[in-house]
């Protein structure tokens, strides 16, 4: 397993844990820590997806619930919910990887951790927002601005 899919892994896994414990994510973030070996890449590349998440979670929950039709985020199951927020993440903050590359860790990992047709949402979702990113990361642009 790669180093950032080992990351993203963790990353939904902390995050699941803190929509039903009211700790904050550092502590989280060490408890999940404290008893698994990972490098310091794997490490460093799962806070900051998590502090990115936490950090940023109005305007990506805004951005998801704009293309889900249907589909209130409160009524998303948690693991597909935390899967979208991750990669929508990455997709709106992160620079060095390719948007097809998101797209397909976040279909994996649903597949592994949810199921097929999880995958199949998360696929459409994230397409979706992968074609307006552009005018989403302007938007957000504007609003950090003000």
């Amino acid at each position: 397993m790669g180093k950032r899919r080992k990351a993203r892994e963790s990353t939904l896994q902390i995050l699941f844990q803190l929509e039903f414990n009211d700790s904050d994510a550092e502590k989280a973030f060490r408890l999940y820590w404290k008893d698994k070996k990972a490098t310091k890449e794997v490490k460093d590349y799962c806070k900051w997806l998590i502090k990115g998440v936490i950090s940023h979670r109005e305007s990506i929950d805004r951005s998801i619930q704009s293309v889900s039709e249907r589909w209130r985020l409160s009524r998303m199951p948690v693991v597909d919910r935390n899967i979208l927020r991750m990669a929508v993440f990455e997709l709106l903050y992160e620079e060095d990887v390719a948007p097809a590359i998101v797209i397909n860790e976040a279909i994996e990992i649903a597949k592994k951790f949810s199921s097929e047709q999880a995958a199949a949402f998360i696929n459409g979702v994230l397409d979706t927002l992968r074609k307006n990113a552009n005018g989403i990361k302007e938007s957000l642009r504007d609003k950090e601005n003000d």
